[in-house]
C-alpha cells in the first residue's frame, strides 16, 4: 500500500510530538534528580540527630568495663605490694630473731667469763703450770664459742668515751690524757651481733683542775 504524501499540518503535529516528548522526558529526569537530592538531604540530618542507640548502649558498656578492668589492676598491684611487704617484714623479724635469740644465754655466761678472767689474772707464782693453762684453756674456749655466735668484747682503753657502749664509773683528773678518755676498763662490755648486751664499765680522765 502506497504511503500517503505528508502535508504541511502533518509535519507541524509531528514537530510538535517530538517537543513534547523531549520536554517531558527532560521534566521526569529533573523531577528524579530533584527527589535523589530531597533523600540524601533528609537522611543526613536524621543519622546525625538521632543517632544509633545501640551504638551508645555498647560504647557505655565499653567504658564501664574499661573503669572496672583499671579498678581490678590497681587493687591487684595494691595486694602484690602489701603482701611482699608483709613477706618482708616477716623476714626481717625472723632475721632478728635468729640473731639474738641467744642474748638471754649470752647474759647469762658473761659473769662465767669475767670468773674466769680474774681467776687468771689473780693466779700467784704458786700456782701450777697445769692449774693455770687449764683456766687460760677454759677461757679461750668460752671466748671463742661467744665469737661463733656473732658475740665480741668491747675493751675501749684510750679510746673516746661512748656512752652508746661504755658506762662511766667514775671521772678522775689526768692532765696527760685528753678529757672523756677512757682510762680504765673495769669491766669488759660486749655486743650480740652490733647489738649492745653490756656496756663496758670504765674510768673516764677529766680535766685536771
Amino acid at each position: 500500500m502506497a504511503k500517503e504524501p505528508q502535508t504541511p499540518m502533518d509535519d507541524e503535529l509531528a514537530r510538535r510530538e517530538q517537543e513534547a516528548e523531549m520536554t517531558e522526558q527532560a521534566a521526569e529526569e529533573r523531577l528524579i534528580d530533584g527527589e535523589l537530592d530531597g533523600l540524601i538531604n533528609d537522611e543526613a540530618p536524621l543519622e546525625n540527630e538521632e543517632g544509633d542507640p545501640e551504638a551508645d548502649v555498647l560504647a557505655a558498656k565499653v567504658e564501664e568495663l574499661e573503669l572496672s578492668l583499671a579498678e581490678a589492676k590497681d587493687q591487684a598491684l595494691r595486694a602484690a605490694a602489701e603482701a611482699q611487704n608483709v613477706r618482708r617484714r616477716a623476714e626481717q623479724e625472723a632475721e632478728k630473731a635468729r640473731k639474738f635469740a641467744l642474748e638471754k644465754f649470752v647474759k647469762e655466761l658473761l659473769p662465767v667469763v669475767d670468773s674466769l678472767e680474774k681467776a687468771q689474772e689473780s693466779m700467784q707464782e704458786g700456782a701450777s703450770d697445769a692449774h693455770r693453762e687449764g683456766v687460760s684453756m677454759t677461757l679461750k674456749m668460752q671466748l671463742d664459742v661467744l665469737n661463733k655466735f656473732g658475740v665480741e668484747s668491747i675493751e675501749p682503753q684510750g679510746e673516746p668515751f661512748d656512752p652508746q657502749v661504755h658506762e662511766a664509773m667514775t671521772m678522775v683528773p689526768n692532765p696527760e690524757l685528753e678529757p672523756n678518755t677512757v682510762m680504765d676498763v673495769m669491766q669488759k662490755g660486749y655486743l650480740l651481733n652490733g647489738r649492745l648486751v653490756r656496756p663496758a664499765m670504765v674510768v673516764v680522765s677529766q680535766k685536771a683542775k
